[in-house]
């Protein structure tokens, strides 16, 4: 029962985090993450959930390690193999021996060892947080993808250096050449057993298919088991890098899917959601986790006498700077290497920028809370682990400081990418979304005629929704200005109905009750156009406690009465958007609109007329035929989306990654279609 309240208590954190984090966009979900699991685990003053390194890595890392290489492109992989293999293998390497030597003269107490678990176990990066920091931020391209490659290995060579670390601290014995010979061994049978295993439950699915076992829901849950039967398979069996074997297989089954194309629609379709949840909670629950364990990890410390925590925390700063600096260095230096000495096809001449950039996204993370937390509290003597408190205290806060210096720096050094980004002609992702969606529109608008008209309307709709979607998710200027005119269009349109209504009211063509039934109406309309937090709720509540009186005023009146009163308040509400649709077409013919302008307020006019047609024939209407008729202007749509993207493409408005990203997310909403259509 504890364990499942512990789950249910994790998971709506998680719920709760990404609420705060749509409202406070420029804070790190990961930092939001770590402080509610931090302020749970304060107010409960209970001990934290102790995380095992076996379990942590079998259950979270390896799923999103599995996932990383799915969508790892692979022409990049080999583009960058030199500095994503130098940072993975080599850095990791460096960092261990200089920052453990560093680590040392600081602090003498702390024996060489003991300095160089320390060192080893801060080298592994976590992209985690830093993805979602580069949501809101333009991080180049090639930092990230360096990034994203070089995590996907150097935690297999991070825990590896680290458990030789911890042994030689343990035993007191320490070989090179064993050392370097099982570190090679875990690498090299990961990466065979990997690829082997990935392949045969692939072989395993494609033959199954064959067999006629088609249930998407077998096949996709047998996709989410991949990566725990590699894992374990790899450790247990061969006691090789699980770590290593999980990327490779990733990478092996998007090659195989990519090339085969073996998968059913309905198959990818149910495969990505669940993707898309379970990476969802695993990224969200490892920071909850992170923030639940600082307690126990620097408590000890904190309350040693023998620790001055100002020191502790000083050295926290220290060793940071210390870690940062080799990585510093060494970016810059592998730069210059290949550059001029190597002289490698397509190098980036050196940057200190780029090199403090990619110095800033080695974020630590999770991988190195859960291995400083398994340090041993005894040596093979019985004496006690020497300084482990304070290591515990050292890796938690350099993990914090490394989150918060991202938070900080990053935008700042990344503002002029963002600006230089702004000046060319390349759209980002959303921005190519939302003119893909406004080109179907109107194709949409080109095939509209009597016999779809309703269904029409109906995908418009739908389309208009996921542009404003978007469009709301957007903070930039040009989106901004966007949204501001077109709700004074809106409220323009709002005026001339309310000018309508009360002229009615002073004809007597309507009473006093209907006219402020119609008057709440258009100001519950206004201020939505606000779009506050405060009225949402409001409105919300507003909505169902209005849907309730009319199904009790649905039951009490007489049907026919009822039907007669609908129908005459309905012709009223078509006449006020008449008037506005007038008075939106006065605007129009002002010379001194520009296209966009027009195309603004003609936008606008067709969302009334859209209105009006649905009020003309009733939703009860909306009926087979129609769902057909909207299916195959739904097809038509996707057609033209495809169509625009290669349009783009062509004009030089986006690059081909970006390209391939969107005929991908057409190709996912299309396979729903499909198989919607079919069952």
């Amino acid at each position: 029962m504890n364990l499942l309240l512990i789950i249910l208590m994790l998971l709506l954190c998680l719920l709760i985090s990404d609420v705060i984090s749509h409202f406070v966009p420029f804070i790190p979900t990961a930092l939001i993450q770590i402080g509610l699991g931090f302020g749970i685990a304060f107010i409960m003053k209970s001990q934290a959930i102790e995380l095992e390194t076996e379990w942590f890595l079998i259950l979270f890392v390896a799923p999103l390690l599995y996932d990383d290489g799915r969508h790892f492109s692979r022409e990049n992989l080999w583009k960058m193999r030199e500095p994503i293999f130098g940072n993975a293998i080599i850095l990791v390497l460096l960092t261990t021996v200089l920052g453990g030597f560093f680590i040392h003269w600081l602090m003498p107490y702390m024996p060489l060892a003991a300095a160089f678990a320390l060192a080893a176990v801060l080298s592994p990066t976590d992209p985690v947080a830093v993805n979602g920091i580069a949501k809101r931020v333009h991080i180049p391209p090639k930092v990230l993808t360096l990034v994203r490659g070089e995590s996907l290995i150097n935690d297999a060579s991070g825990l590896v250096a680290f458990n030789y670390a911890i042994a030689a601290v343990v035993t007191g014995y320490f070989s090179l050449r064993d050392a370097a010979l099982n570190f090679s061994y875990m690498f090299i049978v990961g990466a065979v057993l990997g690829l082997t295993l990935g392949l045969l439950i692939d072989w395993i699915g494609f033959i199954l298919r064959k067999k006629g076992i088609r249930d998407a829901t077998f096949h996709s849950l047998l996709q989410i088991l991949t990566p725990f039967i590699i894992y374990i398979a790899t450790e247990e069996l061969f006691h090789a890098s699980g770590v290593i074997a999980v990327v490779v297989a990733g990478i092996a089954h998007a090659a195989i899917t990519e090339h085969t194309s073996t998968m059913l629609a309905k198959e990818k379709v149910i495969s990505e959601n669940v993707w898309s949840v379970l990476l969802f909670v695993l990224n969200g629950v490892v920071f909850i986790l992170l923030g639940l364990n600082i307690p126990i990890s620097m408590g000890a410390a904190v309350a040693n006498e023998d620790i001055n925590n100002w020191l502790a925390i000083a050295g926290v700063l220290v060793i940071w700077l210390g870690i940062f600096g080799i990585r510093f260095v060494y970016s810059y230096l592998s730069t210059v290497s290949r550059y001029f000495i190597v002289k490698s096809k397509g190098a980036e001449a050196p940057s200190v920028k780029t090199s403090l950039l990619i110095s800033l996204t080695g974020v630590r993370g999770a991988v190195t809370m859960v291995a400083v937390l398994s340090v041993p509290t005894l040596l093979a003597s019985g004496a006690e682990f020497p300084q482990r408190s304070l290591i515990l205290f050292i890796a938690t806060g350099v993990i914090l400081v490394t989150l918060l210096a991202a938070t900080l720096f990053l935008p700042l050094l990344c503002k002029t990418d963002k600006e230089k980004a702004r000046a060319t002609n390349q759209l980002d992702f959303n921005a190519a979304m939302i003119k893909i969606f406004l080109a179907t529109i109107n194709r949409i608008r080109q095939e509209i005629n009597p016999e779809n008209e309703l269904a029409a309307y109906e995908l418009i709709g739908e389309y208009k929704r996921m542009v404003k979607r978007i469009q709301n998710e957007l903070n930039s200027p040009e989106t901004e200005g966007y949204l501001n005119k077109l709700n004074e269009l809106k409220l323009k349109g709002l005026r001339a109905e309310a000018g309508y209504l009360g002229g009615a009211l002073e004809t007597n063509q309507i009473d006093q009750t209907v006219y402020e039934k119609f008057e709440a109406a258009l100001d519950r309309r206004e201020e939505a156009l606000s779009n506050d937090v405060r009225f949402s709720v409001k409105y919300f509540l507003g909505k169902t406690l209005r849907i309730w009186h009319q199904l009790k005023r649905k039951y009490k009146q007489d049907p026919e009465k009822l039907m007669a009163k609908m129908a005459d308040l309905k012709d009223l509400q078509v006449k006020a958007f008449e008037a506005a649709i007038a008075s939106l077409k006065q605007e129009q013919q002002k010379t001194e609109n520009s296209k966009a302008d027009t195309d603004m307020i003609e936008a606008v006019i067709m969302g009334y007329q859209g209105m009006i047609r649905r009020l003309s024939k009733e939703r009860s209407e909306f009926k087979e035929e129609d769902e057909e008729l909207k299916e195959e202007l739904r097809i038509k749509a996707m057609d033209s989306e495809r169509q625009e993207i290669q349009r783009m493409y062509e004009s030089g408005e986006i690059s081909i990654e970006q390209s391939r990203k969107l005929r991908h997310h057409i190709n996912y909403i299309e396979s729903a279609t499909l198989d919607d259509t079919e069952e």
